[in-house]
């Protein structure tokens, strides 16, 4: 009987070894190829996260606000950078929509893509008490693809939301959260306040504003549009319009140009004017002629007979709701459409009275 060498356990291991090794490989090898790398490791919401961000990250974009500046020496004029933000394609035309405040005060804007590539865009349309603005590319790429609009009033507290933007020019982020409250209030530019803004702890930076909110259908919910931070860095506190309100206000911007609202045909006092002199209500300063107020007996401002300035109508109420300030009235009148009949409820002199008014489209 032929004797194997004494070292033969050693070698007899090492070979299974090797075996045993070969074969993981393989199974690996055959793993890799069946998903890609980051499923093999992800959870599934990483996994959720992760695939909404490659779908949606190439419809959002860059937008940078160039103004003009005078040297106070030279007197010569300068192109100076006046901010940046995000935005997101609202259609494959080349339409953008971002926030009002990102684009105020433009001499020249341009818009960056995912892939780098620099576009000029034109304000087709703004909405400072929506804080929301559309613009325009010129020749835009034929490969653009638009965000799937979803729908704001079925989100609910703890619902899971990631928020995309660009907030330091560098580069398309992502950050996750959840929706943290409904119903929130916040001031628009021009101090109107803007009603119905959902609250998420995902975090949202300076630059992120004008970029999409989504749910984890990969669907836009909402614009980032403000954070509420002492420092100005995200502090889990961020704020973006209802994307309903986003789907009321962006046709109209695009058909015209602007939001059309409902008008009774007034001049009413500013506020800061009413606070001054401690008045309740709104004194109507102006009625124009030929529009609803107007007809429905509505009186301004008028001299007495020894020439002094005396009050007119003093507007308490609209259906029902006190009005204390314009944004008040302005608000309750946008929640009509023209040709609806509103109730206002006024004072004249040492009188309470009441009159129905039309609203009327305005031009």
């Amino acid at each position: 009987m032929t004797a194997f060498p004494a070292r033969w356990p050693t070698i007899k291991t090492g070979f299974l070894l090797l075996l045993g090794l070969a074969a993981l490989a393989l199974a690996a090898h055959s793993r890799a190829d069946s998903a890609p790398d980051y499923l093999s490791f992800a959870t599934e919401d990483e996994a959720n996260s992760t695939e909404i961000f490659s779908k949606a990250s190439p419809a959002v974009v860059f937008v940078t606000n160039t103004a003009l500046r005078r040297d106070m020496f030279s007197l010569n004029v300068h192109e100076i950078p006046r901010g940046s933000g995000s935005g997101f394609i609202w259609d494959p035309s080349g339409l953008i929509v971002t926030n009002y405040h990102v684009i105020a005060g433009a001499h020249r804007l341009t818009v960056t893509l995912q892939d780098r590539s620099e576009y000029k865009a034109e304000v087709i349309g703004v909405a400072p008490e929506k804080d929301l603005a559309v613009l325009r590319i010129d020749n835009p790429p034929e490969n653009l693809v638009a965000l799937p609009l979803g729908d704001s009033s079925e989100l609910n507290v703890g619902r899971k939301v990631l928020a995309i933007g660009n907030p330091f020019g560098l580069d398309t982020t992502l950050t996750t959260g959840v929706v943290s409250a409904l119903g929130r209030e916040i001031r628009a530019p021009g101090n109107r306040t803007i009603r119905g803004v959902i609250q998420t702890d995902a975090a949202i930076n300076p630059g992120n504003s004008g970029g999409p909110l989504l749910n984890s259908l990969g669907q836009l919910v909402g614009v980032n549009t403000a954070i509420y931070s002492p420092s100005g860095a995200s502090a889990g506190i961020g704020f973006a319009i209802p994307v309903n309100t986003v789907r009321e206000v962006v046709p109209q911007l695009i058909s015209y140009g602007r939001v059309l609202r409902p008008i009774i045909g007034v001049e009413l006092a500013s506020d800061r004017w009413i606070r001054r002199y401690r008045i309740e209500g709104l004194p109507v300063v102006r009625v124009f002629p030929g529009l609803p107020a107007a007809e429905a007996g509505l009186r301004g401002v008028f001299r007495n007979a020894r020439g002094d300035l005396l009050l007119g109508d003093i507007i308490l109420a609209v259906n029902d709701k006190p009005v204390r300030s314009n944004d008040d009235f302005l608000s309750v009148i946008e929640a009509h459409q023209p040709g609806d009949q509103v109730e206002i409820r006024i004072k004249r002199g040492e009188r309470a009275e009441t009159l129905m008014v039309e609203l009327a489209e305005s031009q």
